[in-house]
């Protein structure tokens, strides 16, 4: 197959961050996605329904002219998250969901939560409203290892939370382990999970086998060769448990080669040409458009988009960077070529 044309696809997890490093990147999504469930961390946080409109016009005011891009806004889980504010966000048209990240476990997560247990009453109240809680799911003890840190959290925590909150819907995101694919399988509907382009086409060799490779270092970090298979397998499966989210996470070039370098793989620049690759490689061409247009959007009860979006089979190279004058940002394979291209109302990219 050369050529795939397949109904609008949306990102349910994306960083875009704000400012000039916004402006840079919004594009890149706008042109490839229809929504994109908008992650808080932010600094500070975005808590409030009124932060987070705030947020979603800086949003809007980045679209480049004619864009039909939506943001779909959530808010960041802390010890203060009140009733009033789940309440709000709920009644609030342009907030989806509330992410939880533990305390110290990725980028902007200071403000996190130490011990899911002490926001049980505000759980209930998601409950309640039917609102998504999205999950970071790590655990950040210091004794416990990086690579088994997402599967302690499900034994620990996620086991428990789900016990307690069963109409609770929760989205684990970016799954990397084939312990959490097998949790997220054996839960009930009311659970799913975002996979990333880079736990699809990478496992640890590549951030670590010839020296380190700062733009392959992510949270949660890429795991060995059969957590990949399993997740491809998931991916691919048509099950729609599982559905698209990039994590795309920019930053600054000289923020990823430091001495403490931060996480996050920069995707936006050509996600859904990624997401094809991996797909590709799998022989699962057929199964994309379900994983990236239709499973996310379902479980959100949001209506599946009508546009359609091409990708052609195409070899192109990947910038070195991306942005201008102080921005400066490496992308995902930069200067590697990638076998998909995005083509949209005839124009390739």
């Amino acid at each position: 197959m050369n050529k795939l044309t397949i109904t609008q696809p949306d990102d349910w997890h994306l960083h875009i961050r704000n400012g000039e490093i916004l402006k840079t990147v919004l594009p890149h999504t706008a042109k490839r996605f229809a929504r994109a469930i908008i992650m808080p961390n932010l600094k500070p946080p975005v808590t409030t329904a009124r932060q987070a409109l705030q947020y979603r016009n800086e949003i809007l005011s980045a679209l480049p002219s004619g864009s039909y891009f939506t943001p779909l806004m959530t808010l960041y889980l802390t010890g203060s998250t009140t009733s009033q504010d789940v309440k709000e966000a709920a009644e609030c048209e342009h907030i989806y969901a509330f992410k939880l990240y533990p305390a110290g476990a990725t980028t902007n997560s200071d403000a996190g939560v130490a011990d899911p247990k002490t926001i049980y009453p505000i759980f209930e109240t998601m409950q309640q409203f039917d609102i998504p809680l999205l999950i970071h799911g790590e655990v950040v003890d210091q004794d416990c290892d990086i690579f088994d840190r997402e599967r302690v959290f499900i034994e620990r925590t996620l086991n428990d939370i789900t016990r307690q909150f069963p109409n609770l819907r929760i989205v684990l995101e970016h799954v990397t382990t084939s312990d959490a694919v097998e949790f997220v399988k054996s839960a009930p509907n009311t659970i799913a999970a975002t996979i990333t382009p880079q736990h699809l086409l990478y496992n640890r060799n590549a951030m670590l086998v010839g020296g380190i490779k700062p733009h392959y270092y992510c949270l949660p970090i890429l795991k060995r060769e059969q957590h990949r298979q399993a997740l491809v397998a998931a991916a691919t499966s048509g099950n729609p448990k599982f559905f698209l989210g990039t994590d795309s996470a920019p930053h600054l070039t000289g923020s990823k080669e430091n001495a403490c370098g931060c996480a996050g793989c920069f995707s936006a620049h050509a996600a859904i040409e990624l997401y094809a690759e991996a797909f590709d490689r799998a022989d699962a061409l057929e199964k994309l458009e379900g994983f990236a247009s239709f499973f996310g959007a379902d479980f959100y009860r949001l209506p599946r988009n009508t546009r359609s979006v091409t990708l052609i089979k195409e070899p192109w190279l990947v910038p070195e960077f991306y942005g201008h004058g102080e921005i400066n940002i490496t992308p995902l394979k930069a200067g590697e070529p990638l076998a998909w291209k995005l083509e949209v109302e005839g124009r390739k990219y």
